[in-house]
């Protein structure tokens, strides 16, 4: 499986590396969990929020071990046929109550 970063969510991740000091090892473990099973079938924890021919864009809680629960989110595109995920936000939700639907809209019209 290969990862790719949008440019906007490695500016996200640096932000928050400074506030939770585990995020570069839960970064890995999803990207583990990702590898294995990139579309769950878990409702509470992954939503679709698009979905194509092409790619599936998923939100998903990701754990901090530096905050003890899932208090992260992860915006993520798969795309089934290249085996690749793109990274394309990251955000503690205590900061941010939703995704950014500009982001995900300005992402699908430009990487598609």
């Amino acid at each position: 499986m290969e990862f790719l970063e949008h440019p906007l969510f490695s500016r996200e991740f640096k932000r928050l590396f400074k506030r939770f000091k585990s995020l570069d090892s839960d970064l890995e473990r999803i990207k583990k969990l990702l590898s294995k099973q990139p579309e769950s079938t878990d409702g509470r924890h992954w939503n679709v929020l698009h979905r194509s021919e092409q790619v599936i864009i998923f939100k998903t809680r990701m754990m901090c071990r530096y905050l003890r629960r899932g208090d992260l989110r992860l915006t993520y595109a798969y795309f089934p046929a290249e085996k690749r995920i793109d990274f394309i936000e990251i955000y503690f939700k205590g900061d941010k109550e939703t995704e950014d639907q500009k982001r995900i809209k300005d992402y699908l019209t430009h990487f598609l």
